[in-house]
């Protein structure tokens, strides 16, 4: 079974979230969310190699919170897709070869789950393109008008919103974001990339309390859904209520 490298971009500055602090670096039941990230992960995979994309100067980080025995701090970039890859530059200093996996995981996103982690990393060890962790999309999506009104209301049947982590080999996903760079492509995840370059991604269905912390009040929520996974009140099968 191969050994993943695991990425995780942590060098922004999290300006929607109105606090003092990357969002980041905001307490979870006395951990920072970073913390709590890099707990999940490992308990997922204790043998992985971590590149954790920083930015140069922050001086919040304490390295205590990394649990991983293999890993390396990486400058971050402007934006996440910059962070990256200067994150598999540094996997490819170190020797990786093309058909190494590389999973991508958002820091803000301190709930994954463990089964996911564990279903994703099944499937995109053997697939030649990669996936990613996604949900159906269960509610009823509007399409705007670009003036504050419903356009019409989109079909869901066959939408997902993408998740993390994402995971494709390390050949793949650096000529995706090489070539959406010379191409002034906007890479809005992983597998938005691997996309433009004509390939489809596995979509491996995630829970839906994978959160991702944006705003002020998913930080409270995020603290919700951890409690409860801790107690074991969150269910883990995908079932929808009727």
């Amino acid at each position: 079974m191969p050994t993943p490298w695991l990425v995780v971009p942590a060098a922004g500055c999290g300006r929607r979230m109105g606090a003092d602090r990357p969002k980041q670096y905001l307490t979870l039941g006395g951990q920072t969310v970073l913390a709590h990230t890099l707990s999940r992960l490992h308990a997922a995979f204790p043998e992985a190699r971590l590149c954790l994309c920083l930015d140069a100067e922050d001086d919040h980080f304490d390295p205590a919170w990394v649990p991983f025995s293999d890993w390396r701090r990486v400058d971050g970039g402007a934006e996440r897709v910059d962070s990256v890859v200067n994150a598999l530059e540094a996997i490819v200093a170190e020797g990786a070869d093309d058909q190494a996996l590389v999973l991508v995981h958002d820091v803000a996103r301190p709930c994954v789950d463990a089964s996911d982690l564990a279903r994703l990393f099944a499937v995109v060890r053997d697939d030649p393109v990669g996936g990613l962790l996604a949900a159906p999309v269960a509610d009823t999506m509007k399409r705007d008008d670009a003036a504050g009104r419903v356009a019409h209301t989109e079909e869901r049947a066959g939408l997902w919103h993408a998740l993390t982590p994402q995971g494709f080999r390390l050949g793949v996903l650096r000529r995706a974001l090489a070539r959406a760079h010379a191409e002034g492509v906007a890479v809005t995840d992983e597998a938005s990339a691997v996309e433009a370059l004509g390939l489809s991604p596995r979509l491996v269905p995630g829970r839906r309390d994978n959160l991702k912390i944006t705003h002020p009040e998913d930080l409270a929520l995020a603290g919700q859904i951890l409690a409860a996974q801790a107690s074991g009140a969150v269910p883990t099968g995908h079932e929808e209520c009727r």
